[in-house]
């Protein structure tokens, strides 16, 4: 247990064994270490105050309870993975560590109160052709009770639904993945200063790797782009905002509905051609439009707002609001001093 912790603070921070030997002045060796998170010997309390020290944790990290263990199964996606190996196994270790301390406040409410998560049956997950996207997209929307209009507030919506979004620092290379915690708990790691556009279609493109069962014929990273703007925008809605067949689109009602939508100018081009709107070569007019000017690393106007995953934080204010927890434990689940998280809270303190 206390080995498995160790090893995970370290994979999390990104250090070697040797390196983390160092970082205590080698007051343990790296093959101490070994040994520790091989749990082939036991660290005493002057070591563990020693590696909380190292790994900039405390020391309570060694000792989260069991109840609240998590297993992180392989990325839904792994082919377009640019990341460095180092920095994945880093960004899983944190990812981890947040789905345990998440797991661990909706423990201390009735078994009751969440629901599990509902996806379409795995027939309906079966993918043969773009179509079969559009149709999935279309009755995820319709199991979560969303419409066809436009979402306000993806992260929320998915929190709702029970998808554990964690937001992480990141390699440039890395916009984000997905995996199952405990094989059930759908985890989706997103790259911190994302635009929200962005933020957004790798959140929608992220739930297609989760859910799609993609025919060995088709392209899995094509039918992921396809079901996010699909998801984000429904076919009936593209229809409804651009007509069924357009001999050209303004770059101005493009970014009147991104604003509407949350979804980047370029990939309402992509909806646009995708649905046969537009031609392929009216498409690929615009985007060379959008290549000469920048456009297609910045887009011009308005950006569409960042949005962050906060049912975690609120839920574990409502656990200290209703003495479920105390505000010290509290602060040390969300990581934070205790002096800043109790200004955070809106109680009294006895």
């Amino acid at each position: 247990m206390i080995g498995e912790r160790i090893k995970q603070a370290r994979i999390s921070a990104g250090l070697s064994l040797r390196q983390l030997a160092e970082k205590t002045d080698n007051y343990i060796s790296a093959q101490v270490i070994h040994k520790y998170e091989a749990g082939k010997s036991n660290p005493g309390s002057d070591v563990l105050i020693k590696l909380a020290k190292a790994l900039d944790i405390k020391v309570e990290y060694f000792f989260r309870p069991d109840s609240v263990q998590v297993t992180l199964g392989e990325p839904a996606y792994r082919k377009c993975l640019a990341a460095s190996s180092k920095n994945l196994q880093a960004m899983r270790a944190k990812a981890k560590d947040w789905v345990e301390r998440y797991l661990e406040v909706e423990s201390l409410f009735p078994d009751n109160r969440f629901p599990k998560i509902k996806l379409p049956h795995d027939e309906d997950c079966i993918i043969e052709g773009m179509d079969d996207v559009e149709d999935l997209a279309v009755s995820l929307r319709k199991l979560w009770s969303l419409g066809v209009d436009p979402i306000e507030n993806l992260t929320e919506a998915l929190e709702d639904q029970g998808v554990k979004i964690v937001i992480l620092e990141g390699e440039k290379e890395f916009d984000g993945l997905s995996c199952w915690a405990n094989e059930r708990i759908p985890v989706i790691l997103i790259k911190r200063g994302l635009l929200g556009d962005r933020q957004r279609s790798n959140l929608a493109h992220e739930i297609g790797h989760l859910i799609m069962k993609v025919s060995p014929n088709v392209d899995e990273e094509e039918a992921a782009y396809r079901f996010s703007g699909a998801f984000l925008v429904p076919a009936e809605m593209v229809y409804r905002e651009l007509g069924k067949q357009r001999n050209k689109i303004d770059i101005g009602e493009l970014h009147m509905l991104k604003k509407k939508y949350g979804l980047s100018m370029q990939q309402w081009i992509y909806r646009a051609k995708d649905l046969s709107i537009i031609s392929e070569s009216q498409a690929s007019e615009l985007f060379r439009f959008f290549r000469a000017r920048g456009w297609n690393r910045n887009e011009p106007g308005e950006q569409v707002s960042h949005e962050e995953p906060d049912r975690f934080k609120r839920l574990l204010l409502q656990a200290v609001t209703e003495r479920l927890v105390s505000p010290v434990r509290a602060a040390e689940i969300l990581g934070k001093p205790f002096d800043e998280f109790r200004k955070s809270l809106q109680v009294e303190f006895a």
